[in-house]
């Protein structure tokens, strides 16, 4: 398939953010915290392996270390420096007094490199955004969990910087900001790779800046750069960088700031035990019904 991401380019963005992210990062701790609080589905089961896929400098890993103290927690990131950035001597002391820590890998999510039915629980959090063929994503996921492992995940929905987009639509003709899948895209990707009962969740929350630059500098605070295949591969140029911020400017409210909107999807499902069929009775692929879910929206 063609490809719309630069995969060099994103782990270089987000090698390069990995000092400022951990500061600038509050929407992803959000969405982050939600989907930590999704772990009490999990009743007492106790999970031996945990797996956190765009891990980032392992926040939400070392929340779960602290949750399940004998499990191995896994934190896997694209980018080394991202990694370098989680505290390496966080864990549990066992009868000899080691700590036992998070084990970091480095590794692209599109090629996981762990054995088949070795994971209880894969959490991804704002990650998936940066990947095509979710399908074969979610398929890879299947792969490593167990049979009834939990997957719990999020990325961002097409809502996501809709004024940015239009202002730099304005400008000129090259992408600048990157396509997100919809909630019924992200369900029926689950679904075709065949996890069972899934749940899903969407929520627009409009964050507030006071110019343009403002929200340019945090995007690559957080890594969040342009990474198309199809971007302008020189700086973007004053004139059109300023033809972008004027048509921005429309949209600045009563209180004199810039909005910027951002959609969150948070999904969680269940791995199918082996041999479990993908396709209903009647060899109709199931579809996922996001019309009856509401959106929620918050101001900050």
């Amino acid at each position: 398939m063609n490809r719309i991401f630069d995969s060099t380019q994103v782990r270089r963005a987000f090698s390069r953010a990995s000092a400022s992210y951990a500061g600038a990062a509050a929407l992803q701790r959000e969405v982050e915290a939600r989907l930590l609080e999704s772990l009490d589905y999990l009743d007492d089961r106790v999970p031996e392996v945990v797996l956190d896929v765009g891990s980032g400098p392992a926040h939400a890993a070392l929340a779960m270390r602290a949750r399940w103290p004998k499990a191995r927690i896994v934190a896997l990131d694209l980018a080394l420096p991202m990694l370098q950035q989680a505290p390496v001597r966080s864990g549990w002391r066992d009868r000899l007094g080691l700590q036992r820590p998070v084990d970091r890998v480095c590794a692209d999510l599109r090629r996981l490199p762990l054995a088949d039915d070795s994971v209880d629980v894969l959490f991804s959090n704002l990650c998936l955004q940066w990947v095509e063929d979710l399908p074969a994503a979610f398929a890879g996921f299947r792969r490593v969990l167990r049979p009834g492992g939990l997957l719990l995940c999020s990325t961002f929905g097409p809502q996501t910087l809709v004024e940015l987009r239009e202002a730099f639509g304005h400008a000129d003709d090259a992408p600048h900001v990157s396509p997100f899948p919809s909630i019924a895209d992200f369900g029926d990707a689950l679904m075709r790779a065949g996890f069972r009962d899934p749940v899903l969740d969407r929520e627009v929350e409009v964050q507030r800046y006071p110019d343009m630059t403002a929200l340019m500098r945090e995007l690559r605070a957080i890594g969040a750069t342009n990474a198309l295949q199809g971007r302008r591969r020189a700086l973007t140029g004053r004139a059109r960088f300023a033809a972008a911020a004027a048509h921005y400017a429309q949209f600045r409210g009563a209180d004199g700031l810039l909005p910027a909107s951002w959609e969150t999807i948070t999904a969680m499902a269940w791995s199918p035990a082996h041999g479990a069929p993908i396709r209903e009775e009647g060899g109709e692929l199931a579809r996922f019904p996001a019309s009856a879910i509401p959106v929620r929206r918050r101001r900050s």
